[in-house]
């Protein structure tokens, strides 16, 4: 058997990110996604060019979008030669991409590709009601008129209430957020440490724009040339001012909207590709894709954390890469809430955790919390679900390339119990 071929990552682009109902609320799934390829494709001269595959994926899809990356290929301006295909992985859906790209270069079956996401709420798919809509098949289905009519002499004007998406959990009926309520509680997580996480996250993400990280990973669109989540002049004594956001009545709850990610809209894209592919093309390597890892918890059945999958994950991929969590010069959290990021580290450092479940003989250690999401996390420019792996890939794959170097932990919390990891380096 063939040796597997370096995965190198050339670079990204993204939209900005909006919070949800503002900048894109007009905006489909299928117009960001195929904005942000455009952006690749401008970025990096690929017009015409007729790449291995292009994956990518949304959370929130309409039925109309069965087909939405090959859709968005169709509009860019890439060759429609292009093959896609769709994935969704939840939060960890950009960066599943990624893997599954990244994997076809490294056996060699495609030499060259994008991997993204998108997502919107603002453009929600609004079902109609259960009810009705078993109505109207069975109606479909007669064969007579008569039939026809029995069918739809069953509907009830109370059937006109539509189906809203929702982000809850269908075997808990929580939402993610109640969810890491529990986590913060079992962590002993304060909410003053969540807060400063967040205040941080906001800082470092305006720090990157003013030194003008951001600019040519960002491709305008729709009126807005950076994140509208970002806030330049938030406080400490802001945060610690906002209301609780889901538990309001126990007396134990710590989650804000300041330290939890807003419902929010956006899409992003990294080129990867072979070394010779990159060669070929005149392209820079950045960075170079070199482990992953996924896992789950059973959140139902043994009560654990939702979003705790990481902590499983990241020492899984450690021993099969031969690291331990110190030897990483960048850490890149998704901060889909402060307290999910502090309960993953507590947990690391838990001797218990890591001998109870994760059958280690020591604590996996702490972190050095100044490498941490350096320029800015979710927490300031917002978690578009099926976004935020591309975001993450592609600014991590510019940090290791401006500092000549260096090896980054990527780890994502996804709904369903799941999580999904990364390790980038050059």
């Amino acid at each position: 058997m063939a040796q597997a071929r370096k995965v190198a990552i050339v670079g990204g682009a993204r939209i900005p990110f909006a919070r949800s109902n503002t900048a894109y609320t007009t905006q489909s799934n299928q117009a960001m996604l195929t904005a942000t390829l455009n952006g690749v494709v401008d970025k990096y001269q690929l017009h015409g060019e007729r790449l291995g595959e292009v994956a990518a994926g949304a959370v929130l899809k309409h039925a109309r979008d069965f087909n939405l990356t090959r859709e968005a290929v169709l509009s860019s301006g890439l060759a429609p030669e292009t093959s896609a295909f769709d994935v969704q992985q939840a939060c960890g859906t950009g960066l599943e991409a990624a893997i599954a790209i990244g994997n076809k270069i490294a056996l060699g079956q495609i030499d060259s590709g994008i991997a993204g996401g998108v997502d919107t709420t603002s453009d929600a798919p609004i079902a109609v009601n259960d009810r009705l809509r078993k109505i109207l098949l069975e109606a479909n289905r007669a064969k007579t008129t008569g039939q026809r009519l029995a069918a739809l002499a069953k509907f009830r004007p109370a059937m006109l209430a539509p189906a809203i998406p929702t982000n809850g959990e269908p075997r808990t009926r929580k939402s993610m957020g109640q969810h890491c309520e529990l986590m913060a509680q079992e962590w002993g997580i304060s909410r003053d440490d969540q807060d400063l996480l967040a205040f941080q996250s906001h800082q470092k993400a305006v720090t990157a724009y003013d030194s003008g990280f951001y600019g040519d990973l960002l491709v305008p669109f729709a009126g807005l040339t950076q994140d509208n989540n970002l806030r330049t002049n938030l406080t400490m004594d802001k945060l610690a001012s906002l209301g609780l956001a889901f538990d309001k009545t126990s007396g134990k709850g710590t989650l804000s909207a300041g330290n939890s990610t807003p419902l929010t809209d956006g899409a992003s894209a990294v080129l990867l590709g072979s070394e010779s592919w990159a060669k070929a093309h005149g392209l820079k390597v950045q960075a170079y894709l070199t482990h992953a890892e996924t896992a789950a918890v059973d959140f139902v059945g043994k009560k654990e954390g939702l979003l705790m999958a990481p902590a499983y994950a990241v020492p899984r991929m450690l021993d099969r890469a031969g690291l331990t969590l110190q030897d990483f010069d960048f850490y890149e959290i998704h901060e889909a809430f402060a307290a999910q990021v502090l309960c993953t580290l507590s947990a690391w450092e838990s001797k218990t955790f890591c001998k109870e479940r994760l059958g280690l003989s020591s604590p996996l250690g702490s972190i050095d919390r100044d490498k941490l999401n350096i320029r800015g996390g979710s927490l300031a420019m917002g978690h578009p679900f099926g976004a935020t792996g591309g975001r993450i890939l592609a600014t991590l794959a510019k940090i290791i390339d401006e500092a000549g170097g260096g090896r980054g932990l990527i780890s994502i919390c996804a709904a369903g119990g799941l999580g999904v990891t990364a390790i980038v380096e050059r």
